[in-house]
């Protein structure tokens, strides 16, 4: 049962944010709330609750599969980090987006591939070992890269503290994930037990988050819905697009070109928006109004892929992929 309501993730994404955007009160605690006795927002520790269950996952056979496909591996990997920063700051141009939007957007396609990626790619069948393999990759190195693109990209409209979005990264990615990989190594059987309720906590709270930034930012998005929906949508729709191309370019099966083609495409929303929303990133801005703006376009983002990709597993379910993994 728990795995068929986590496989349901579209369907509590947009059931979530539909129910913040008619009832925002009901969501205003998500952003509002601190955690006391940590001192952390509540948004942050309920990011590391979702990276902890990310980590739980993450075993010796992970980095075995890494080893195992390298090539798909790492061209998965780079490609996430190439075609989504550029797509993410291409479209911030292009829709010439206000710099709160702008930013936030290039933010969000600066971040790693999310555990919705492992969903929609086992709804769509297929490689889901490589999906997995993929998502721990991007996630460990974009505690690296994620500061260093935004800083760069983001640049252009605001002066990015790297170190400062590093050190959240650090707290709200690396330690959760290292948590888990060690539980998982050295406490098998309550990493066993966390894991049986993990990945429905993990999607819980990644709707609350996003239902949160929803109901808060309300009327910032009808006031920018157009330009902001069209941005997001292009960032999405570019990377799965590009995704799937560029693994047909480089000569990859059938099957591992659609498992690009999602972690490409989608991306860890929840994290931007965490991110977007921190004290640290919003003193960045000089405008308090453009900093209230920085966690929309990841809020909206986490909707606009599931949608996508969803009706991307659909549409490949019906077409099945072959299943050898020799590559072409």
């Amino acid at each position: 049962m728990m795995e068929r309501l986590t496989r349901l993730f579209a369907l509590w994404t947009v059931l979530g944010v539909t129910w913040a955007w008619f009832v925002p009160g009901h969501f205003a605690w998500v952003t509002d709330g601190t955690i006391r006795p940590l001192g952390q927002p509540l948004i942050s520790v309920m990011l590391g609750v979702v990276m902890l269950g990310m980590g739980l996952h993450i075993s010796l056979d992970d980095f075995r599969r890494v080893i195992a496909m390298p090539r798909q591996v790492f061209a998965g990997t780079v490609l996430h980090f190439t075609i989504m920063p550029i797509a993410g700051f291409a479209s911030a141009i292009l829709y010439g987006l206000e710099p709160g939007l702008a930013v936030g957007l290039i933010l969000v396609a600066c971040c790693p591939a999310g555990t919705a990626s492992n969903v929609i790619n086992y709804l769509a069948r297929t490689n889901v070992a490589l999906s997995v393999a993929m998502t721990m990759l991007s996630t460990l190195v974009a505690v690296v890269l994620t500061p260093l693109l935004t800083g760069w990209l983001a640049g252009v409209y605001i002066e990015i503290d790297r170190w400062s979005l590093f050190r959240e990264l650090i707290a709200v990615v690396l330690v959760p994930v290292i948590a888990g990989t060690l539980l998982n190594r050295y406490a098998a059987r309550l990493s066993r037990a966390l894991d049986q309720v993990a990945p429905l906590i993990s999607v819980i709270f990644v709707v609350i988050i996003v239902a949160g930034i929803i109901a808060k930012s309300k009327p910032m998005i009808e006031s920018h819905a157009g330009m902001l929906l069209l941005a997001v949508f292009t960032l999405h729709f570019t990377g799965f697009l590009f995704g799937y191309l560029s693994g047909k370019a480089l000569r990859l099966s059938e099957i591992t070109a659609r498992t690009i083609s999602v972690e490409v495409g989608m991306q860890n929303s929840g994290l931007g928006a965490s991110l977007a929303s921190s004290r640290n990133f919003a003193g960045q801005f000089m405008d308090p109004a453009q900093a209230a703006l920085a966690p929309v376009p990841a809020a909206i983002s986490a909707v606009m892929h599931v949608l996508i990709g969803s009706l991307l597993a659909a549409l490949w379910r019906r077409v099945p992929a072959r299943t050898d993994t020799h590559e072409d």
